[in-house]
């Protein structure tokens, strides 16, 4: 049995990981732990605070308890707002908390993007315009090409967590550019796990969630291995390599 721990912010689509770890079928078991959200809204001060070290250290006791082995922040946005250096600092300062192997949504997604051979990449958020670009400034430092970034606007991630299988496709669609290799959906508040062979079989190319590769960070980090194609064309590869920065 290995037992991946997750910190998420809030509630709202906290029940794409019961639904994935039914999807992978194995001895893997999906810890997910709950931090306090502070103020519910898609805005830099705001998200600097939802991802400080003692907001996350608060919780990461809970974790080792229930016998975790690596641990991932499972928040973009409440990552990538602290850049390409500041990401590093948090999970550095994540893992001292945890005293075990830690990520963040933000560098699952680059790391991702090149388990597929991608470069190019197109981004479809439902952030507000200022907040997509912090992602896309972070996907720039880690070396991917962003051909695409679109906002939808949504302020809370309770407003997201309402979204269902058409507003997801629309998303993606409205995000999606001819030049992308591959499309992301930054969002860990949108629920994506039910339809990611939806949304590649639509757009035809690899398409990159936040829950998703969140999970599959932390596989990664527990030098798991795990082959579901429900969960899109990540999850088709198989082994997992291991990605240093």
């Amino acid at each position: 049995m290995t037992a991946l721990g997750f910190l998420y912010p809030g509630h709202s689509a906290e029940d794409d990981y019961p639904r994935i770890e039914m999807l992978l079928a194995s001895d893997i078991r999906l810890v997910l732990i709950h931090t306090d959200i502070g103020e519910d809204a898609h805005r830099v001060d705001a998200l600097l605070e939802m991802g400080s070290a003692d907001r996350l250290a608060a919780k990461v006791e809970e974790l080792r308890l229930a016998g975790a082995e690596a641990v991932v922040w499972a928040c973009t946005s409440g990552s990538f707002v602290f850049g390409w250096e500041g990401a590093h600092e948090q999970v550095r300062n994540l893992a001292k908390a945890a005293g075990m192997p830690a990520s963040s949504t933000s560098f699952a997604f680059a790391h991702a993007v090149r388990e597929l051979g991608a470069s190019r990449v197109a981004i479809a958020a439902t952030y507000p315009e200022d907040v997509a670009e912090h992602f896309a400034a972070f996907l720039k430092a880690s070396g991917a090409e962003v051909v695409g970034t679109r906002g939808s606007g949504i302020i809370t991630a309770a407003e997201v967590g309402t979204w269902g299988r058409d507003e997801v496709l629309a998303l993606a669609r409205d995000g999606d550019h001819p030049d992308a290799d591959v499309v992301l959906l930054p969002d860990t508040a949108l629920h994506t796990a039910a339809y990611i062979r939806d949304l590649e079989a639509d757009l035809g190319k690899p398409v990159l969630t936040a829950n998703q590769v969140t999970v599959w960070e932390a596989l990664r980090l527990a030098g798991r291995r795990a082959n579901c194609p429900a969960l899109g064309q990540l999850f088709a590869k198989e082994p997992i390599v291991q990605v240093r920065d």
